[in-house]
């Protein structure tokens, strides 16, 4: 069975970024999939169910902050496939906090892995697309943190300054940080000549490991019961719900296709009505 080209997914070992490179390999791409070494193990599990899917698939453990495992990432992509067609930036992390409670080094954990990591990634896959010159999709995670940094169930519920603030697109936000070069409106406008597409997805609550932190750090720091974070959150959207990764997994999907081809330079909300562009 022939590919539908490669694919990059990083932080794929869990949550969103499994969801999408199980996706996009039942779409019929062969998948390269990234994690930090912690979840090597996951990875390698990742790769196995991939290959039941009657893909190619291979790991490839690298840390997204730092260039030189990122150029790395690449070029072993390039040397297992031959090049690639769709690079997913999805890894990042999150940290519940207000900002007093934000350390320096809680806030450059955060940028380098969300902000300087989607970066890195933009740069290394936008450099091998162009040289390849077959065009190509550049996917970022953003956020509907990263549209609106705090949502009013309570006024301290939400404070995810950090988080938001690397997540950011193009909107105006109190306490944030305008991390404007990562994202898919200026690269866009670079790589559309190419044929490349740049666009970003931006989840609201999904059920993954790291809406467990967030409803354990809730919990933590109101005394509230368990599971409280995501109740509230439930009640406050039109669609009262939380999204799997499967839900998200099929907007990349679509982004990542032929049928996208006249779509760049967009972060598309997927958040059940939890914010309104």
């Amino acid at each position: 069975m022939s590919s539908k080209g490669i694919a990059i997914v990083t932080g794929a070992a869990q949550g969103i970024g499994k969801g999408i490179a199980l996706r996009l390999a039942s779409d019929g791409f062969d998948i390269a999939v990234n994690d930090i070494p912690a979840n090597a193990d996951k990875l390698s599990n990742l790769v196995e169910e991939i290959k039941a899917k009657g893909r190619e698939a291979s790991a490839h453990v690298a840390d997204v902050s730092v260039e030189e495992q990122v150029k790395d990432m690449v070029e072993e992509v390039v040397k297992i496939y031959g090049g690639f067609d769709v690079m997913v930036a999805n890894a990042g992390v999150i940290k519940y906090a207000s900002i007093e409670h934000t350390t320096v080094d809680d806030w450059d954990r955060v940028m380098a892995i969300n902000a300087r990591g989607t970066f890195l990634c933009f740069k290394y896959a936008g450099m091998q697309m162009i040289s390849q010159g077959r065009g190509g999709r550049i996917i970022g995670a953003c956020s509907v943190g990263g549209k609106k940094g705090r949502f009013s169930i309570n006024p301290k519920f939400y404070e995810l300054n950090g988080y938001s603030g690397s997540r950011w697109p193009d909107d105006e936000c109190i306490l944030r940080i305008k991390v404007c070069y990562p994202w898919p409106d200026t690269v866009g406008c670079e790589y559309g000549g190419h044929g490349i597409t740049v666009n970003s997805y931006a989840p609201g609550t999904t059920d993954t490991e790291m809406v467990t932190y967030l409803d354990k750090s809730h919990a933590e720091l109101t005394g509230s019961a368990p599971g409280t974070f995501k109740k509230q959150l439930e009640k406050t959207m039109p669609l009262p719900m939380i999204a799997t990764p499967d839900d998200i997994a099929a907007l990349v999907s679509f982004i990542a296709s032929k049928e996208s081809q006249f779509i760049t330079g967009q972060s598309i909300s997927i958040n059940g009505g939890m914010y309104f562009d």
